[in-house]
This record gives structure tokens, C-alpha cells and sequence, in this order.
């Protein structure tokens, strides 16, 4: 046999060996039936250091049915927000983690389950927060990023002093410049059309509510070529003044 022929088996059986460990067998799954708590906990476990989520899932959702108020329930669900999570189950996550939040107010890692809901709608935009093949994707609709940064804010109130908090805030910077470009390539594709009005409202926008963002020269920017468009002087000289007064070597403010 050549040298060729033996590295396609190789291929091919680690390819198998990689199938089998994403996903349960039959036998597998009528074992889960007839295991208790510790054994079904211990299964899914297992699963989730293998790094086989969808399996792990399985076991979670299995032990959560079946013992929803037995000695891992609380842990088996917080595991469930994090299986769900990697295997992109944005809706079962989302679920879960309200579901907790509402019912373990107090519990001692509530505040992950109100770090992780911001991580699931993250992820969810995750094309609004990376450059696909060289075309820039912050024309998306960011709903769910917004969402994320209410959810990064809301753990940061209510745990001031959680262990997740640095993450969160690093996370909501970024999120506030992503919705900022979003803003700003919004306003581009009305200027394309001579929409002026709809282009400055949207360079307004990032002023009021991103002007700590790396958008905020190009906002000014946009409201001063705009309001030139409309012969509006006055806001025109406002935008522009500001411009200068942040921006010094904006072409604009030359």
C-alpha cells in the first residue's frame, strides 16, 4: 500500500473518531434513560470536557426534566445556559437563563447567568462584530448587540463586584463602536441617495449617544457636508465648530 493510500485512511479514521464524539449513539441515548442523577451529571460532564456540547446538552436537558429539583438542578441548569450557548440554541439559552435569573435571584452565580445572556446575544450579532471576506457587515441590523450591552450593563448594576464585570465593560466598548459604525455606514447609504436629512440625523446620533467612539470625527463630519447640502448655515457652523474644536486636522475644519 502507498504512502498516499495509508494517509487516507488515517484521514479517514480520525474523521470517524471526530464524528463519534459529537454526537450519541442510540445505545448511548437508552442509557440516559435508565441512569439516575449522579450518573446522567457525570455523563454530561464528561461530554462537555470532550468538548461534545450537543451530547452534553442531551444529558442536561434529560437530568433537568427528570430531576428538576433534585441535588444538581441549579448547577445542571447553569450548565445547560453554556451547552446551549456553544451550540448556537440562542432561544433555549435565552429561556434558560430568565428562567434562572427569575428563580434563584439570590443565588450565589446569578451574576453568570446574567454575564453569559449578554455573551449569547453577542454571539448572535457576530457578523455585525467582524469583516466577512473583506466586506465590512456593520450594515446589519445590531438589535441583538444592543440588546447584549443592556444585558453587560444590567450585570454590571447589579454585581458591581463580580468577578465578570471587567470583561463585561471591554465587551460594552466594543459593542458601543460597533453601533456606532453601524450609525455611520447608515448614514453613508442616505448621502449615496441625497437623503441628506435621514444622513445628519444619523451622524447626530452618534454625537448624542457614541461620542466616545473612534465614529465620532466622522459623525461631525457627515452633519457638516449634509447641512452644507441643505444650505442649513447655522447648524452647518455648529457641527463644523465642534468639529475643529475635537478634530483639529479634519480636512473638514480646515
Amino acid at each position: 500500500m502507498s504512502k498516499n493510500i495509508n494517509l487516507y485512511y488515517v484521514a479517514f479514521t480520525l474523521g470517524l473518531i471526530a464524528l463519534s464524539g459529537c454526537s450519541s449513539s442510540p445505545e448511548e441515548d437508552a442509557m440516559l434513560k435508565n441512569q439516575g442523577p449522579e450518573a446522567l451529571y457525570a455523563q454530561a460532564k464528561e461530554r462537555m470536557e470532550l468538548g461534545n456540547f450537543n451530547g452534553a446538552t442531551e444529558a442536561l436537558s434529560a437530568l433537568d426534566s427528570r430531576y428538576p429539583f433534585g441535588p444538581f438542578s441549579h448547577q445542571v441548569q447553569l450548565d445547560l445556559i453554556y451547552t446551549y450557548y456553544k451550540t448556537g440554541k440562542t432561544d433555549q439559552a435565552i429561556a434558560t437563563i430568565d428562567r434562572f435569573t427569575r428563580l434563584n435571584p439570590n443565588h450565589s452565580d446569578v451574576d453568570y447567568a446574567y454575564y453569559m445572556r449578554g455573551l449569547v446575544n453577542m454571539d448572535v450579532d457576530k457578523n455585525l462584530f467582524q469583516d466577512l471576506v473583506g466586506i465590512d457587515r456593520s450594515d446589519r441590523d445590531p438589535s441583538h448587540a444592543r440588546q447584549a450591552f443592556d444585558d453587560f450593563r444590567t450585570l454590571i448594576e447589579k454585581f458591581p463586584e463580580s468577578k465578570y464585570v471587567a470583561d463585561a465593560q471591554k465587551r460594552m466598548v466594543y459593542i458601543k463602536s460597533q453601533l456606532a459604525k453601524h450609525e455611520i455606514a447608515i448614514a453613508r447609504y442616505y448621502m449615496k441617495r441625497s437623503a441628506y436629512v435621514a444622513a445628519a440625523n444619523r451622524g447626530q446620533y452618534v454625537l448624542e449617544y457614541y461620542s466616545d467612539t473612534p465614529q465620532l470625527q466622522e459623525a461631525l463630519e457627515i452633519m457638516v457636508e449634509c447641512y452644507d447640502q441643505l444650505d442649513l448655515a447655522e447648524l452647518k457652523q455648529n457641527a463644523l465648530k465642534t468639529l475643529k474644536l475635537n478634530f483639529p486636522d479634519s480636512s473638514y475644519a480646515g
